[in-house]
């Protein structure tokens, strides 16, 4: 019995992107998650299944996920250890600036009603930084054209004018 080496490469492509995708959806939650008994399904927040939040899952945000994953099948164990400690370190400043937040604002609040809000706070945060990289690739749009057009001058001025008038200076001591 002989098995198509494509055939297994999809099935182990697909099963690589799903379990990225559940470590994701769980890091995206920013909550720790509760121990749940192997062999039953991973559910969301609102009871959902892993499949049912990818359906959910606009198709861009499905293919750069795709790509993410196999980017990541891509790297070497070195290239995933630094982009884990870069996604730590990121999680800790989110995790500090959310406590400095919650204690800027002076509730007192459950730890029920805690969660909600640093929940919301994440959520939020991910909307406002999304809203300023957006922001800042409209501008340097607009900027770079203009940029290009002086520095085109600026090079222009410097290159000697092409013909035959234009040959290199001998310095005097190479006539030696």
């Amino acid at each position: 019995m002989t098995i198509a080496c494509g055939r297994i490469s999809r099935l182990c492509k697909r099963i690589v992107a799903s379990s990225a995708f559940a470590v994701l959806c769980a890091a995206a939650q920013a909550q720790p998650q509760p121990h749940r008994p192997v062999g039953r399904p991973a559910a969301g927040p609102a009871g959902q299944s892993l499949r049912e939040r990818w359906m959910a899952m606009p198709p861009a945000a499905r293919q750069n996920f795709q790509r993410n994953a196999e980017r990541w099948l891509r790297m070497s164990p070195e290239e995933r250890n630094v982009m884990r400690q870069r996604e730590n370190l990121r999680r800790e400043t989110i995790r500090r600036e959310t406590e400095a937040a919650l204690r800027d604002s002076g509730l007192r609040l459950s730890p029920q009603e805690r969660a909600q809000f640093e929940s919301r706070y994440i959520q939020e945060r991910r909307k406002v930084e999304q809203t300023l990289r957006q922001q800042i690739e409209a501008e340097r749009q607009q900027q770079l054209p203009a940029l290009i057009q002086q520095l085109k001058k600026e090079f222009q001025i410097d290159q000697p004018t092409k013909g035959p008038a234009a040959k290199p200076v001998e310095s005097p001591k190479s006539k030696k």
